[in-house]
């Protein structure tokens, strides 16, 4: 059951990457039409989202593998988010410029991050479920 649980995560969290690789590096390069479709983005965001992207692969292989330092990379990549969506609500409260999708995405995008951080947590960090 573990194993189950663990690998068709990491297959979920792969998804999830290319997914946020995609649309971070649509936006980032002007790629098929897509910055314009997104409106007014915040630059330092959409760079979070890019990143988080990257650190979602490596959990993925870390996951695969039962790595125990995929917890403390997904944790990271947790806190990451938890920054820039905080940098978003300042920018936001000081007038600036923004999509409010952009707010209900980050706190998604946090709340997915923090789940495959706590199936990361029980299942290879603690061992719960052996």
């Amino acid at each position: 059951m573990k194993t189950i649980i663990l690998r068709s995560s990491a297959v979920l969290i792969t998804l999830f990457a290319m997914v946020t690789l995609f649309m971070s590096t649509s936006v980032l390069f002007d790629l098929f039409g897509i910055r314009e479709k997104e409106g007014n983005y915040v630059l330092f965001v959409v760079l979070s989202n890019f990143i988080a992207g990257f650190l979602y692969l490596i959990a993925a292989y870390g996951l695969f593998s039962e790595k125990k330092w995929s917890t403390k990379l997904i944790l990271i990549t947790t806190l990451i988010l938890i920054v820039s969506f905080a940098g978003l609500l300042i920018h936001a409260n000081t007038g600036g410029i923004y999509e409010q999708k952009t707010i209900t995405a980050m706190i998604s995008r946090i709340a997915i991050t923090g789940a495959f951080a706590s199936i990361s947590w029980f299942f290879i960090t603690q061992k719960k479920y052996n």
